[in-house]
């Protein structure tokens, strides 16, 4: 594995960088910046909300590239990269199909902030975790018409793979359809994924798939790993996305992330 050829790490945030209470080592910061002594850059790439990812990066956050909302968009501080909304006819049509699950809450996600129209406060305290910037709305559907929304996300208490896939799986032809983790789903425009947005941004930066070391640990994560030699499934990914990565680090609990990171450091120095 020769780590000198590497100058685009990119990492999923959830289950792969931040640990099970949701932060960020202060070990990976360190990191981050021998990184930029190198001239090695950052992407982070997930399917929380902008504002979400880089506050949790916030001591960064103009230094690195985001994919955001699943790869619905992609910025580099203030700049638009990449934006692929999802058609308002498809979202007027699959609202009153997801209302129809029993347990699901809908959440419409646009650039700059979160749709819902729950009341229920366990699921909005929960889901603040992930949305920072949100409004609770009477009808989402009259939102989408006037909204330029690039994801649905539609979150069970249990279980989106169980719960939620199955009463919509029809529709993927439709809409691309990403279990995103335990309890999440994510309903997109059929090219807004995590790859594709890394593609965009490789093609910006003028780096090769060979050139390109990616983390990850959900069913959200498999394309961005197949555009990266280095590729790397956490101890604690679901077993699809181990089999598809080229190698494994240690969970998310462990500093999986941090402990291939001071191998890159050591590689380039």
């Amino acid at each position: 594995m020769n780590l000198k050829n590497v100058k685009l790490v990119v990492s999923d945030m959830d289950g792969t960088l931040l640990n099970s209470k949701g932060e960020v080592s202060v070990l990976f910061f360190k990191l981050f910046k021998k990184l930029q002594l190198q001239n090695i850059l950052f992407c982070a790439a997930s399917g929380r909300q902008y504002n979400s990812i880089v506050d949790k990066l916030a001591d960064i956050k103009d230094d690195i590239y985001v994919i955001a909302e699943n790869g619905g968009i992609a910025k580099k501080a203030d700049k638009v990269l990449l934006l692929k909304a999802l058609n308002t006819k498809k979202i007027i049509h699959v609202i009153p199909v997801l209302r129809n699950i029993k347990g699901a809450n809908i959440v419409l996600c646009s650039q700059d902030t979160a749709f819902i129209e729950s009341n229920d406060e366990d699921f909005i305290s929960y889901f603040q975790e992930y949305y920072h910037s949100y409004t609770i709305v009477d009808d989402l559907i009259e939102v989408a018409k006037t909204t330029t929304i690039l994801k649905i996300a539609v979150h069970h208490a249990s279980s989106s793979e169980d719960f939620i896939y199955p009463k919509i799986k029809h529709l993927k032809e439709d809409y691309l359809l990403k279990v995103s983790g335990q309890n999440w789903l994510d309903l997109s425009d059929d090219k807004a994924n995590k790859g594709n947005a890394l593609r965009e941004v490789q093609k910006l930066l003028n780096i090769s798939k060979e050139e390109t070391m990616v983390f990850g640990d959900y069913l959200n994560d498999i394309e961005m790993l197949q555009e990266a030699t280095f590729s790397f499934a956490m101890a604690n990914a679901h077993n699809q996305v181990t089999k598809i990565a080229n190698y494994t680090t240690k969970s998310n609990d462990n500093f999986g992330v941090e402990s291939v990171l001071e191998k890159l450091v050591r590689a380039n120095s």
